[in-house]
């Protein structure tokens, strides 16, 4: 009879339990309906929201990035600087190992030419007329820059031997100074 007892007991509790697990399902399931009916209702309101923040994001994204690229822009402008100074310089020795003028040396020697071309002009004037009056350096380099071949074209049809003394006198001089 205990054997029954004992069954009949546990076929109560058995039952039991499954009543109560059952009870406990049906309120999940009540619950689930809830949270669904809630988030429908209040759906639209927490999408709103969530667009929000996106937004709020994303305008803080694009912020950061902006300042990065343009940190990033700037170094790289600076390191193309430095690159191009680089290469500069390295063409300028190469070029002055090969012997080629820079533009500081050409332009220091076309000053001279236009100095001596003043003086040899003056020195062809003055033996063949009257002494003209002189002029100031700085004017005299311009006009003698610019009148310097016609003066030269003249001066070989009218006074050739004349043009040759001259010459002739101021290559010592030169020479020194072009040796020192």
């Amino acid at each position: 009879m205990a054997k029954k007892l004992k069954a009949l007991a546990g076929a109560v509790a058995d039952n039991q339990f499954a009543v109560t697990v059952k009870e406990s399902a049906h309120q999940i399931w009540l619950a689930g309906l809830g949270a669904f009916a809630k988030a429908q209702e209040e759906g639209n309101k927490v999408f709103d929201a969530l667009v929000k923040e996106g937004e709020s994001i994303q305008t803080k994204t694009r912020k950061v990035a902006d300042e990065k690229i343009s940190e990033v822009a700037g170094k790289a402008a600076g390191t193309w600087d430095r690159l191009e100074t680089v290469f500069e310089d390295r063409v300028a020795r190469a070029l002055g190992s090969l012997g080629v003028p820079t533009k500081k040396d050409i332009d220091k020697l076309s000053r001279r030419v236009a100095d001596l071309t003043a003086v040899v002009a003056e020195l062809t004037e003055g033996k063949g007329a009257a002494p003209v009056a002189r002029q100031a350096p700085s004017a005299t380099r311009a006009a003698a820059a610019k009148k310097a071949p016609v003066a030269k074209s003249a001066l070989v049809a009218k006074k050739a031997p004349v043009v040759k003394k001259a010459v002739a006198v101021k290559k010592a001089p030169v020479a020194k100074k072009t040796a020192a």
